[in-house]
């Protein structure tokens, strides 16, 4: 049943509880198109775009993923976090990065913490004005430490050294889900959006990092959205054919 039926079914109930009377929708609606005709009959229902019904399926799928992954018991947590680092430090291409942009673990993410004892030359990323990702290198050596920022997540310190984008081989972008197509679902700021869309971002390989039950056959996509290169969680490394 898609959004437009289940509104209409719920509205329908109301109705009938108010009006115990009318056995069905229509006569209900047409005696109100005889006691209320202008009210009823002179304005015709706006359709959703494409563009609406997808960000709204978008926003449910976001809200029921986030409440998912915060219910997984830290063990449990622990253990799908550290078998995604381990199919990262398998894989050949992951150990000749030079420069790796990683995150921070935020609402029960994927942790990939331990791979900084694996690899020193990181990127994280902290969030500006204009909706827009400031990078800077990152070790645990720093005299810089991280900090919370305005959205609770830890970032790096303003004065810490940005990142040479020359240098950077790989992205591992947080997602709350992706598909086995590499379309991802984001928080819907947009900012990896933005980011990924423009050169030469978009030359960097990226690969999603998600647990197992928030890989997915089939995301909601819109015309501006691209896939990622791959998809990591803790049952494998899923590259796409590029």
């Amino acid at each position: 049943m898609g959004p437009g039926l289940a509104l209409y079914s719920a509205a329908s109930v109301d109705a009938f509880a108010y009006y115990p009377g009318f056995k069905s929708a229509d006569l209900l609606l047409a005696s109100l198109s005889v006691v209320f005709p202008l009210t009823v009959l002179a304005h015709p229902v706006t359709q959703p775009s494409p563009s609406d019904l997808n960000q709204q399926e978008k926003s449910d799928l976001r809200r029921r993923l986030i409440s998912a992954r915060q219910s997984i018991p830290a063990q449990v947590w622990r253990q799908k976090s550290d078998r995604i680092c381990e199919h990262l430090l398998n894989w050949s291409y992951f150990r000749q990065c030079r420069v790796i942009l990683a995150y921070t673990s935020f609402r029960q993410e994927p942790d990939l913490s331990p791979l900084s004892q694996h690899h020193r030359h990181w990127g994280l990323p902290r969030c500006g004005d204009k909706k827009q990702l400031h990078w800077h290198y990152w070790s645990a050596e720093s005299k810089w430490p991280l900090r919370k920022g305005a959205y609770g997540i830890i970032e790096p310190h303003p004065r810490s050294p940005q990142i040479d984008l020359s240098l950077v081989d790989l992205m591992l972008v947080p997602a709350v889900a992706c598909d086995v197509r590499g379309y991802r679902l984001g928080y819907g700021g947009g900012y990896y959006d933005r980011l990924l869309s423009k050169a030469p971002w978009n030359a960097i390989p990226t690969v999603g990092i998600v647990f197992e039950y928030a890989r997915l056959p089939n995301l909601p996509k819109d015309v501006w959205d691209r896939p990622l290169a791959g998809v990591c969680s803790e049952s494998g490394l899923f590259l796409g054919e590029k």
